[in-house]
């Protein structure tokens, strides 16, 4: 595997990094003191690499403001909905022109409400592949269990005027096995009534990047990051691969 594979390349006395056959070696120091972009050909021994783990260096970025975030964990997204799930949810807020709800009580010991609010098309329920649900109160369990059954889950609270959105710290849509995240600092969330646009067209493909837009949410991208330290007797230089 990959982690392997680097291994063996530290245990080597010599790597060759790039290609470049044309181009004759040239040795770090030369290429740290030289004005960038150029391009060179050398011959050198990956000392470290960072992240040591293959799994930390996915990230999240956001191609807007050029941040980089961590992944939430399980226990963080726990956490939000859990938060998220205090306030019960709001009747008036069910069953409008664009969507039907459906709501309960658990019964565990805590005897949370959770409310489901299933997205229509021309006034009719399509098929849970083809169906948006929004869903308040649910555990990420419940959630992801959700996410394997219908096209989109999104994840929401009840304000006294509208669905909203929860903290951005959570994912604003999952779809099957991926969540999908926006950007703290470039969003604008707008309320869940403006999805109502996307279920009146004529066949609602419900695409993460067009349910981003109308809810004004600048998406974050998944990208893979990692640091590589080189020698060659002469210098030591960083390089940094990223890529999506």
């Amino acid at each position: 595997d990959f982690q392997s594979h680097l291994q063996r390349c530290q245990q080597l006395s010599v790597t060759v990094l790039t290609d470049h056959q044309d181009l004759n070696n040239t040795g770090l120091r030369t290429i740290l003191n030289s004005p960038a972009p150029q391009q060179y050909r050398i011959r050198a021994k990956l000392r470290t690499f960072k992240p040591q783990k293959l799994h930390q260096s996915v990230k999240l970025h956001c191609s807007k403001c050029n941040s980089l975030k961590e992944i939430p964990n399980g226990d963080d997204l726990n956490l939000i909905l859990q938060e998220s799930a205090a306030a019960a949810p709001n009747p008036e807020l069910h069953n409008t022109s664009w969507y039907d709800s459906v709501m309960w009580t658990t019964q565990d010991q805590n005897q949370r409400k959770i409310a489901m609010h299933f997205v229509k098309h021309d006034e009719m329920l399509q098929e849970p592949e083809d169906t948006l649900l929004m869903i308040e109160g649910g555990t990420l369990k419940e959630v992801w269990k959700l996410s394997r059954r219908f096209k989109c889950v999104i994840p929401v609270r009840s304000t006294e005027d509208d669905l909203a959105l929860l903290d951005l710290s959570a994912p604003f849509l999952l779809q099957g096995s991926v969540k999908y995240y926006g950007c703290k600092q470039c969003s604008t969330p707008k309320t869940i009534k403006n999805l109502s646009t996307l279920a009146a067209e004529q066949r609602p493909s419900w695409e993460p990047t067009e349910i981003a837009e109308v809810l004004g949410i600048v998406p974050l991208q998944y990208v893979f990051i990692m640091k590589f330290t080189l020698v060659d007797g002469t210098g030591a230089l960083n390089a940094y691969l990223f890529d999506y």
